[in-house]
Protein backbone atom coordinates (compact mmCIF):
# COMPACT_ATOMS: atom_id res chain seq x y z
CA UNK A 1 0.00 0.00 0.00
CA UNK A 2 1.26 3.29 -1.04
CA UNK A 3 1.76 5.71 1.66
CA UNK A 4 -1.23 8.64 2.13
CA UNK A 5 0.17 11.72 3.97
CA UNK A 6 -2.16 13.36 6.35
CA UNK A 7 -1.81 17.03 7.94
CA UNK A 8 1.17 17.41 9.89
CA UNK A 9 -0.39 19.32 12.78
CA UNK A 10 -3.21 18.79 15.08
CA UNK A 11 -4.47 22.26 15.27
CA UNK A 12 -8.29 21.92 15.49
CA UNK A 13 -9.74 22.27 19.09
CA UNK A 14 -11.96 19.16 18.81
CA UNK A 15 -8.90 17.32 18.05
CA UNK A 16 -6.59 18.37 20.91
CA UNK A 17 -9.56 18.33 23.15
CA UNK A 18 -10.09 14.85 22.33
CA UNK A 19 -6.72 13.98 22.59
CA UNK A 20 -6.32 14.99 25.70
CA UNK A 21 -9.40 13.34 27.44
CA UNK A 22 -8.13 10.07 25.45
CA UNK A 23 -6.79 7.16 27.38
CA UNK A 24 -3.13 6.34 26.74
CA UNK A 25 -1.82 5.07 30.31
CA UNK A 26 -0.98 1.96 28.71
CA UNK A 27 0.66 2.65 25.81
CA UNK A 28 3.04 5.61 27.34
CA UNK A 29 3.99 3.78 30.35
CA UNK A 30 5.01 0.81 27.84
CA UNK A 31 7.12 3.59 25.88
CA UNK A 32 8.83 4.54 28.88
CA UNK A 33 9.04 1.02 29.83
CA UNK A 34 11.17 0.35 26.70
CA UNK A 35 13.50 3.38 27.02
CA UNK A 36 14.37 2.28 30.39
CA UNK A 37 15.17 -1.52 29.22
CA UNK A 38 16.66 0.12 26.19
CA UNK A 39 18.95 2.59 27.91
CA UNK A 40 19.76 1.17 31.36
CA UNK A 41 22.20 3.61 32.63
CA UNK A 42 21.26 6.16 34.80
CA UNK A 43 21.72 9.73 33.66
CA UNK A 44 21.35 13.56 34.04
CA UNK A 45 21.17 16.50 31.97
CA UNK A 46 19.04 17.99 28.92
CA UNK A 47 15.84 15.81 27.52
CA UNK A 48 14.09 16.84 24.54
CA UNK A 49 11.11 15.86 23.57
CA UNK A 50 10.00 16.38 20.07
CA UNK A 51 6.24 16.76 19.42
CA UNK A 52 5.55 16.08 22.63
CA UNK A 53 1.61 17.52 22.56
CA UNK A 54 -0.28 17.30 25.59
CA UNK A 55 3.05 16.57 27.32
CA UNK A 56 2.10 13.50 28.92
CA UNK A 57 5.15 11.26 28.00
CA UNK A 58 7.29 14.20 28.87
CA UNK A 59 6.23 14.69 32.44
CA UNK A 60 6.31 10.86 33.19
CA UNK A 61 9.83 11.41 32.01
CA UNK A 62 10.54 14.35 34.50
CA UNK A 63 9.09 11.72 37.19
CA UNK A 64 10.99 8.75 36.19
CA UNK A 65 14.65 10.87 35.75
CA UNK A 66 14.43 13.31 38.50
CA UNK A 67 17.84 14.38 37.66
CA UNK A 68 16.87 15.95 33.76
CA UNK A 69 15.68 18.99 32.81
CA UNK A 70 13.39 18.28 30.02
CA UNK A 71 12.80 20.42 26.94
CA UNK A 72 9.21 19.53 25.19
CA UNK A 73 7.99 21.31 21.87
CA UNK A 74 5.55 20.91 19.77
CA UNK A 75 3.60 22.91 16.38
CA UNK A 76 0.34 22.94 17.87
CA UNK A 77 -0.28 25.66 19.98
CA UNK A 78 -4.00 23.85 20.97
CA UNK A 79 -2.14 20.67 22.31
CA UNK A 80 0.25 22.65 24.29
CA UNK A 81 -2.18 24.66 25.79
CA UNK A 82 -3.39 21.24 27.33
CA UNK A 83 0.25 20.11 28.13
CA UNK A 84 0.94 23.82 29.87
CA UNK A 85 -2.62 23.18 31.96
CA UNK A 86 -1.57 19.67 33.64
CA UNK A 87 2.38 21.32 34.01
CA UNK A 88 0.74 23.73 36.01
CA UNK A 89 -0.60 21.10 38.08
CA UNK A 90 2.83 19.50 38.97
CA UNK A 91 5.14 19.47 41.97
CA UNK A 92 7.24 22.20 41.70
CA UNK A 93 10.08 20.36 41.41
CA UNK A 94 8.41 19.11 38.48
CA UNK A 95 7.74 22.15 37.16
CA UNK A 96 10.77 24.01 37.09
CA UNK A 97 12.47 20.85 35.11
CA UNK A 98 10.16 21.09 32.33
CA UNK A 99 9.64 23.73 29.76
CA UNK A 100 6.85 23.38 27.03
CA UNK A 101 7.49 25.14 23.90
CA UNK A 102 5.24 25.95 20.30
CA UNK A 103 7.24 25.45 17.53
CA UNK A 104 7.83 23.79 13.96
CA UNK A 105 10.70 21.37 13.18
CA UNK A 106 12.92 22.61 11.75
CA UNK A 107 12.81 25.91 11.85
CA UNK A 108 12.32 26.76 16.12
CA UNK A 109 15.12 27.22 17.81
CA UNK A 110 15.89 25.63 20.86
CA UNK A 111 17.24 26.85 24.52
CA UNK A 112 19.94 24.13 24.33
CA UNK A 113 22.84 23.64 22.16
CA UNK A 114 22.57 19.75 22.67
CA UNK A 115 20.59 17.28 24.28
CA UNK A 116 21.96 14.55 26.17
CA UNK A 117 18.42 12.41 25.16
CA UNK A 118 15.85 13.05 22.00
CA UNK A 119 12.65 11.33 22.43
CA UNK A 120 9.34 10.94 20.17
CA UNK A 121 6.10 9.84 20.38
CA UNK A 122 4.25 9.46 16.93
CA UNK A 123 5.83 12.34 15.28
CA UNK A 124 7.24 10.85 11.91
CA UNK A 125 4.36 9.61 10.62
CA UNK A 126 3.06 13.31 10.44
CA UNK A 127 5.95 14.26 8.90
CA UNK A 128 5.84 14.94 5.05
CA UNK A 129 9.46 15.21 4.44
CA UNK A 130 10.89 12.96 7.19
CA UNK A 131 14.61 14.10 6.82
CA UNK A 132 13.48 16.85 8.75
CA UNK A 133 13.40 15.10 12.08
CA UNK A 134 16.54 13.32 11.32
CA UNK A 135 18.26 16.15 10.52
CA UNK A 136 17.04 18.00 13.40
CA UNK A 137 17.96 14.98 15.64
CA UNK A 138 21.41 15.29 14.35
CA UNK A 139 21.65 19.38 14.66
CA UNK A 140 20.58 18.76 18.79
CA UNK A 141 22.44 15.87 19.40
CA UNK A 142 25.91 15.02 20.16
CA UNK A 143 28.42 11.85 20.06
CA UNK A 144 26.67 9.91 22.64
CA UNK A 145 23.14 11.33 22.58
CA UNK A 146 20.86 8.53 23.16
CA UNK A 147 17.59 8.62 20.58
CA UNK A 148 14.40 6.84 21.23
CA UNK A 149 11.90 7.15 18.55
CA UNK A 150 8.34 5.30 18.61
CA UNK A 151 5.87 5.30 15.61
CA UNK A 152 3.09 3.97 14.07
CA UNK A 153 3.76 1.23 11.13
CA UNK A 154 1.81 0.97 7.94
CA UNK A 155 -0.39 -1.85 7.59
CA UNK A 156 -0.05 -3.98 4.42
CA UNK A 157 -4.08 -2.37 3.31
CA UNK A 158 -6.51 0.01 4.34
CA UNK A 159 -8.77 -3.05 5.04
CA UNK A 160 -5.96 -4.14 7.70
CA UNK A 161 -5.93 0.08 8.66
CA UNK A 162 -9.63 -0.33 9.21
CA UNK A 163 -9.12 -3.78 11.15
CA UNK A 164 -6.80 -1.92 13.63
CA UNK A 165 -8.69 0.79 14.22
CA UNK A 166 -11.88 -1.71 15.07
CA UNK A 167 -9.56 -3.50 17.25
CA UNK A 168 -7.52 -0.95 19.33
CA UNK A 169 -9.99 2.00 19.13
CA UNK A 170 -13.55 0.53 18.94
CA UNK A 171 -14.39 2.56 21.81
CA UNK A 172 -13.14 5.43 20.96
CA UNK A 173 -14.75 9.09 20.40
CA UNK A 174 -15.14 8.93 16.07
CA UNK A 175 -12.49 11.91 15.89
CA UNK A 176 -9.87 9.37 17.47
CA UNK A 177 -10.80 6.47 15.08
CA UNK A 178 -11.03 8.54 12.07
CA UNK A 179 -7.42 10.61 13.01
CA UNK A 180 -5.65 7.00 14.10
CA UNK A 181 -6.64 5.54 10.61
CA UNK A 182 -5.09 8.47 8.58
CA UNK A 183 -1.99 8.01 10.61
CA UNK A 184 -1.79 4.46 9.88
CA UNK A 185 -2.28 5.53 6.45
CA UNK A 186 0.62 7.76 6.90
CA UNK A 187 3.24 5.61 8.35
CA UNK A 188 6.17 4.21 7.10
CA UNK A 189 7.23 0.92 6.65
CA UNK A 190 10.39 -0.43 8.55
CA UNK A 191 12.39 -0.51 5.00
CA UNK A 192 11.47 2.76 4.46
CA UNK A 193 12.83 4.17 7.73
CA UNK A 194 15.47 2.43 7.38
CA UNK A 195 16.65 4.03 3.83
CA UNK A 196 15.42 7.53 5.58
CA UNK A 197 18.09 6.60 8.44
CA UNK A 198 20.58 5.64 5.84
CA UNK A 199 20.19 8.72 3.52
CA UNK A 200 20.53 10.83 7.52
CA UNK A 201 23.93 8.64 7.91
CA UNK A 202 22.69 7.22 11.38
CA UNK A 203 22.05 4.15 10.24
CA UNK A 204 23.56 2.78 13.44
CA UNK A 205 20.27 3.30 15.12
CA UNK A 206 18.15 0.29 15.31
CA UNK A 207 14.89 -0.23 13.54
CA UNK A 208 12.37 -2.68 14.96
CA UNK A 209 8.97 -3.62 15.72
CA UNK A 210 7.22 -4.16 18.61
CA UNK A 211 3.95 -4.92 18.20
CA UNK A 212 1.23 -5.36 14.99
CA UNK A 213 1.45 -1.44 14.98
CA UNK A 214 4.54 0.13 16.44
CA UNK A 215 7.77 0.33 15.28
CA UNK A 216 11.08 1.82 17.71
CA UNK A 217 14.38 3.38 16.26
CA UNK A 218 16.64 3.59 19.18
CA UNK A 219 20.67 4.04 19.96
CA UNK A 220 23.12 6.13 20.34
CA UNK A 221 24.27 8.90 17.90
CA UNK A 222 27.83 8.52 16.46
CA UNK A 223 30.14 11.57 15.60
CA UNK A 224 30.29 11.28 11.97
Amino acid sequence: MQRIIEPELMNEENQSYAYAQADFEEPNIHFMNLFQETFSQKFHGHVLDIGCGNADITLRFAKTYPNCLIDGIDGSTSMLSYGHKVLNEQPLDVQKRVRLMAGIVPNIKLPQLHYGVIISNSVLHHLHNPSVLWQFIKSYGVDGTRVFIGDLLRPSSPKKAMEIVDLYAKNEPDILKRDFYNSLLAAFEISEIKEQLKLANIDNLSVKQISDRHVLISGFLQAN
